[in-house]
């Protein structure tokens, strides 16, 4: 098992959840239940699969699950073209945010590269 507090990739999707709460906090109220919520879950899902992802004992699974965790850095930079498209909360905040998930993706990327393949089930 590894230490998921240890590890770059957690520490900047960390980060990433934070500043979307920050942008999410500045969209309109009639978002709350639709985009608010799909944007939360999904920067939130990043950080978790990486954590889930420590908490196997084994490679496949590691792997698994932080792909798992590209799907959803994937899924939250749709949710930002989304908000960026409709123009809601603050441009600095939603490029903060974009900055983030790519530099999430990178990281996840390279991490997949060195792995083995999960096994199917």
């Amino acid at each position: 098992m590894r230490d998921f507090r240890t590890m770059k990739v957690w520490h900047k999707s960390a980060a990433l959840t934070d500043v979307t709460y920050l942008l999410i906090a500045k969209y309109p109220e009639s978002e709350r239940f639709a985009l608010v919520d799909q944007t939360r879950r999904a920067a939130q899902s990043i950080e978790l699969n990486i954590v889930e992802a420590c908490g196997k004992s084994s490679e496949g699974d590691f792997s698994r699950f932080l792909g798992y965790s590209m799907g959803s850095a994937s899924e939250l930079e749709g949710c930002l073209d989304i908000s960026r498209r409709q123009n809601f909360g603050p441009n600095d905040l939603r490029s903060k945010a974009i900055d983030l998930v790519i530099e999430v993706k990178k990281m996840l990327a390279g991490f997949l590269r060195k792995m083995p393949p999960p096994r199917r089930r």
